[in-house]
């Protein structure tokens, strides 16, 4: 199982061992982190999952066209490391993945 670390954005540390197979937003939901919200329910249509990726795994896809859309419409700043934990689906073998949290969702 991979280990996530979550980076809050008062610099806390939260690392977790999640399930691959599973969505990093849904994984996320699932250990209580809040700054993440979700509120399509991980349908690629709110932002509200926005996160900036410190380390980018092998093998992760490049954000697709709707991907790339809906983070135009995020609270935070985009950045070139912005994704929707959404769109992230956690292989076995992303170990070590940290995960920063923007400042706001909305």
């Amino acid at each position: 199982m991979p280990l996530i670390t979550f980076v809050k954005p008062d610099g806390a540390r939260l690392a977790f061992e999640m399930a691959g197979g599973d969505t990093l937003l849904r994984a996320a939901l699932q250990h209580g982190i809040h700054e993440i919200y979700g509120d399509c329910g991980g349908a690629c249509c709110c932002a509200t999952c926005h996160v900036y990726l410190a380390s980018e795994p092998a093998g992760l896809l490049p954000p697709d066209a709707m991907e790339s859309e809906m983070l135009t419409l995020a609270a935070a700043p985009r950045r070139d490391n912005s994704r929707l934990a959404c769109q992230i689906v956690l292989q076995n073998d992303m170990d070590e993945l940290v995960v920063e949290l923007p400042d706001r969702q909305v």
